[in-house]
């Protein structure tokens, strides 16, 4: 695309558009961040990530050993309904072992996350160097602004 059909084409975008035209970005929300997560709420979906992984593990595995049973009494009784209900308590098995999976995933996900930001700020804290890459004190920073 040559810059003249370039500058045309954002022309045009503008005039059908009363709002500005982005690049790779959503608008922001009531023009501020578009994003903004704060530590204790990524604490919080953790442990409710955590803590519907736990119930799932028990409450979903509830009725498996019942329906294998069940499955295996009607099978050797020659019902083919013991192999039909074997299937589904196979693929009820493999479905809660995924959701349990994907809980935990979440779950260790945003502790790492936090604990990576943690590690982050630290690391903007504790390193700041000047121009000539001195570590920069809280007194020689604050120096600047004064």
């Amino acid at each position: 695309m040559a810059w003249d059909e370039w500058e045309r084409l954002k022309s045009e975008a503008a005039a059908k558009s009363p709002t500005r035209m982005r690049l790779n970005q959503a608008a922001p929300v009531d023009g501020g961040p578009d994003l903004v997560v704060h530590d204790d709420e990524l604490g919080k979906l953790g442990n409710l990530a955590h803590d519907l992984r736990e119930r799932l593990h028990v409450d979903g595995d509830f009725a498996r050993p019942s329906t294998f049973t069940a499955s295996n009494d009607l099978f050797n009784d020659g019902l083919d309904t013991g192999s039909a209900l074997l299937e589904v308590h196979d693929a009820w098995t493999t479905q809660l072992q995924t959701l349990n999976e994907a809980c935990a995933h979440i779950s260790n996900h945003l502790d790492f996350s936090r604990a990576q930001h943690a590690k982050d700020d630290a690391h903007v804290v504790t390193g700041m160097h000047d121009a000539a890459g001195h570590l920069m004190t809280v007194s020689r920073i604050s120096e600047y602004f004064e």
